[in-house]
């Protein structure tokens, strides 16, 4: 907006003078136009691979960042409670009758409360991985009484991803199961050769098509016991498999052989950690799907570390997208973040106090940059 003096426009008049005027450039030009402006925000997530590659084509500045793959496992939610819990897990009650009997709730519970449903979270930052390296694995959004969701776009790739609902009363218990990749892993170093800064993206799509080879296509994703995938077993396709929250079909198929062999060795000595201390983590009943690869961009949209623009004057990318963040708070300040540079580049240090307030965050609260936080 105008000087520092003048308040900035409403939203609902700011929006109306961008129909007007975007309605005037198509009449004029007999069709969409370009739309000039001082300044464009891309606000995207970390799979906006199609930003990336635009990006990349207009010669934006980009870096390759570290990232984790891995597979999506799911145990029954019983079992998270009790190991949780102990003789306390009868007090998670979710008042939905079938997940309560599968859970052994006491509607009639003794104990003063009851209990949510149960969650976790386990960590080894240096499993080895097989190759002489070590590898941090990591257990990632973990859903207590949630369901494992396809997360792809394509019918062609295979990817999940994890969610509760807000009574999180189902009966199964999920969470990602990842393992590092630096980005200067020797994993990549055939994409780096052929694709350069976009090699970690290239390598998720191509564990994502071969998941889809696994699971057969059309978003039915290939699964394992986590069982066989740490001891390297094959079960027959006609073996039962342990019931999954997954709708959209699953496939028996070697999640083993999926990811190069030091991911794999690098989560199969992870999860035998897991089991010391969480027992019977590791078990039949436990249900890898495949794959999750998106857990956070593998690339970087290099920005100014004072303006927050990226090498192009007046861009600004900000989010899990340009990343600079890694979850939802983040990215949300992230945001604010980018929109009080912007407003002190086209406002003035005033315009951008204002904003600050707006926001909420205070005027004790200082933009350092892009390490520097807030």
């Amino acid at each position: 907006y105008g000087p520092a003096t003048e308040r900035p426009p409403s939203r609902a008049s700011a929006a109306k003078a961008n129909e007007e005027n975007l309605a005037h450039r198509q009449s004029s030009a007999g069709g969409p136009a370009p739309l000039a402006s001082d300044c464009v925000v891309l606000a995207a997530g970390h799979s906006s691979r199609a930003m990336y590659e635009v990006l990349h084509r207009r010669n934006v500045t980009l870096s390759p960042k570290g990232f984790a793959v891995g597979y999506r496992v799911e145990h029954p939610q019983s079992f998270v409670n009790r190991a949780q819990y102990g003789s306390f897990s009868p007090a998670v009650v979710t008042n939905k009758t079938r997940t309560d009997e599968a859970n052994g709730s006491e509607r009639d519970w003794a104990g003063s409360d009851f209990l949510p449903p149960a969650s976790y979270k386990l960590a080894v930052p240096d499993s080895p991985d097989g190759a002489g390296g070590k590898r941090g694995v990591y257990s990632f959004c973990m859903c207590p009484g949630g369901q494992i969701v396809p997360a792809g776009t394509s019918p062609d790739e295979a990817v999940v991803n994890g969610m509760s609902f807000s009574k999180r009363d189902s009966e199964f218990a999920n969470s990602a199961l990842v393992v590092t990749i630096d980005p200067d892993d020797a994993l990549l170093e055939p994409y780096r050769e052929k694709h350069g800064v976009l090699a970690g993206l290239r390598f998720q799509e191509d564990m994502e098509r071969r998941a889809a080879e696994f699971g057969g296509g059309n978003f039915t994703v290939p699964v394992q016991t986590l069982t066989d995938f740490v001891a390297g077993a094959t079960p027959s396709s006609d073996s039962p498999l342990p019931p999954t929250s997954y709708r959209l079909g699953v496939k028996h198929a070697p999640l083993h052989k999926l990811y190069p062999p030091p991911v794999v060795a690098a989560l199969a000595a992870a999860v035998a950690d897991f089991d010391r201390k969480m027992p019977g983590y590791l078990s039949s009943d436990a249900l890898l799907h495949g794959v999750e690869t998106r857990t956070s961009s593998p690339l970087r949209v290099e920005r100014n570390r004072t303006t927050h623009e990226a090498s192009v004057p007046g861009l600004f990318v900000c989010g899990e997208g340009a990343g600079f963040a890694g979850g939802i708070v983040s990215a949300a300040a992230d945001g604010c973040g980018c929109a009080v540079a912007i407003a002190r580049q086209l406002g003035g240090e005033e315009a951008a106090m204002y904003l600050t307030g707006l926001i909420g965050l205070g005027e004790d609260v200082e933009f350092k940059g892009v390490e520097g936080g807030y």
